[in-house]
């Protein structure tokens, strides 16, 4: 069987396998019904382990144990082994998911909580600083940061950040709003952000800045700032940087605040 490693490295990404069960597995999908002893030799692994990567793939559901002497596979047609994993994944995912959310309730999260809270206590608050890289962790720690605003959050972004952060941060917003803080957000204008900009207006003040900045400052102490323009920079590669530091916050704060006071409401809105 000749199988190329390229089309093997997708199977093994897509379906999560490991190498002997991504051969063992189109082996068989070649032959339809086989022996663990014909496969191993078609897929060019270990006979000692051809019985082991069966008995896995079984389990997940790729493969069914054919009755009689000798024993025999059979492959589960691949459409449906699609249905099986993705079914699998998403229980996996679920019972992932109540496993943390039942973490809330124990000791070991209030004992992490403490081992965090004490070690940032021997921190000075300038060294609390750091670089988050991709454009899935920027947003992660942006909203982590905005969430514990106590004061005032400003967020100076472009025409498609304004779009992905509303859409990702709109909870966030109405949160904080609810709690009396204060939000302001400026970014160009754009037909296509003309209904965001109605519905996080609930929540924020929002201006048509004429510049692309992108960076947030909350509570006139920590900001965060992207280095690249997001026109011209894969979200893979985005790169941003997180500091603790009210000096150049309120320097930041400062400039938001003479621009703010030239900018036009980024469209008429009816609050």
């Amino acid at each position: 069987m000749i199988v190329k490693d390229e089309f093997l490295s997708k199977l093994r990404r897509y379906f999560n396998l490991n190498l002997y069960e991504v051969k063992i597995w189109a082996a068989l999908l070649s032959r339809g019904v086989s022996t663990a002893g014909e496969l191993s030799d078609i897929a060019n692994v270990p006979r000692s382990r051809s019985y082991d990567v069966l008995e896995s793939l079984e389990k997940k559901g790729f493969v069914v144990m054919k009755l009689g002497k000798p024993i025999k596979y059979i492959a589960v047609p691949p459409t449906e082994v699609v249905e099986r994993v993705k079914k699998n994944v998403r229980k996996d995912a679920e019972e992932s998911v109540k496993r943390l959310e039942n973490l809330k309730e124990t000791d070991v999260l209030q004992e992490l909580t403490s081992l965090h809270n004490n070690g940032v206590e021997l921190i000075e608050p300038s060294e609390l600083s750091g670089s988050l890289r991709g454009r899935h962790n920027l947003y992660n720690h942006l909203e982590m940061t905005i969430k514990n605003a106590e004061k005032s959050v400003d967020i100076m972004t472009t025409d498609q950040g304004f779009v992905r952060k509303t859409e990702s941060l709109l909870p966030v917003f109405e949160e904080l709003s609810k709690r009396g803080v204060k939000i302001r957000i400026a970014a160009p204008y754009s037909d296509s952000s003309e209904k965001l900009a109605k519905e996080v207006s609930k929540y924020a003040d929002v201006k048509n800045s004429p510049s692309r900045g992108r960076f947030a400052v909350v509570d006139g102490k920590e900001v965060v700032f992207m280095v690249t323009d997001d026109k011209e920079v894969h979200p893979s590669y985005d790169i941003g940087i997180w500091v603790n530091t009210p000096f150049f916050a309120s320097t930041l704060t400062d400039m938001f605040d003479h621009s703010w006071n030239n900018m036009k409401p980024s469209i008429e809105l009816d609050k």
